[in-house]
């Protein structure tokens, strides 16, 4: 059980946050594009 509490303990939580956030922008962008094109529509 040391173990695990010592391996959460060490994990940076607001990192693995940012970064996910992070990646969620940027696919955000292609997937707007994506759609738009699918729809046949403008922008």
């Amino acid at each position: 059980m040391d173990a695990i509490t010592g391996i959460l303990g060490n994990i940076d939580f607001q990192v693995i946050f940012q970064l996910t956030c992070l990646a969620l922008i940027v696919i955000a962008g292609p997937v707007v594009i994506f759609l738009l094109a699918f729809r046949n529509g403008n922008l």
